[in-house]
């Protein structure tokens, strides 16, 4: 049996331990946030007064003043500052803005804008000020999501709520594998705000 020369025992266990870091960091990869459709009802046209804010067009919107925030990330955890992050969904009356879906009642709000459209900062955080979502024919509540992040291919996904009992009638919902990283819970505010409810939406980018 040959005797392997120290330099040679010391070059595989550099090898192992080089292998076992590298099994360490893919471990510590964040899995990415599933991607869903963009669905019908994305404006053709984006508005031009698009931000943070979808709930004070003319007024105060109908529904439940809701906060959501959160971070956009790569595969490996690293915030992703100057991403764009658009979203876009249904008013109180369960009607989209900014398209033509054919129905005439009930009426929109004309107080919600229907969409927002803001740009993360430094720490890739974005927060958009819009209404808890409602369910319309078809579908439960949920927001749609589309991110645009320097040198990664644009990225479309919703956000559910949680314990929401529509959620498993939902054919899109029930299409996940696992549903959680899209499934936010959306918490009465501690302090008196000018919204009710809050939720943390964090969307991990694939590599």
């Amino acid at each position: 049996m040959r005797v392997l020369a120290r330099r040679e025992v010391l070059g595989s266990a550099a090898g192992v331990a080089g292998l076992a870091v590298f099994g360490l960091a893919k471990a510590a990869e964040l899995p990415p946030t599933p991607a869903q459709t963009p669905g019908p009802f994305y404006p053709p046209v984006l508005p031009a007064d698009a931000g943070a804010d979808l709930v004070h067009a003319t007024g105060v919107a109908r529904g439940v003043l809701t906060q959501v925030s959160g971070r956009i990330l790569d595969h490996t955890g690293r915030p992703l500052a100057g991403a764009g992050v658009e979203i876009w969904q249904c008013d109180a009356n369960g009607r989209y803005h900014n398209v033509d879906d054919g129905r005439r009642e009930p009426p929109l709000d004309a107080s919600f804008r229907g969409y927002g459209r803001v740009v993360t900062d430094e720490a890739g955080g974005y927060r958009f000020l819009t209404i808890r979502p409602v369910p319309y024919p078809g579908r439960t509540p949920h927001i749609h999501f589309a991110m645009s992040a320097p040198g990664a291919a644009r990225f479309v996904t919703q956000m559910y709520v949680a314990g929401e009992k529509l959620n498993e009638r939902d054919g899109l919902y029930r299409s996940l594998r696992d549903p959680a990283p899209v499934t936010v819970p959306l918490q009465p505010v501690a302090q008196r705000r000018e919204y009710a409810l809050e939720g943390n939406f964090d969307i991990v980018l694939g590599a």
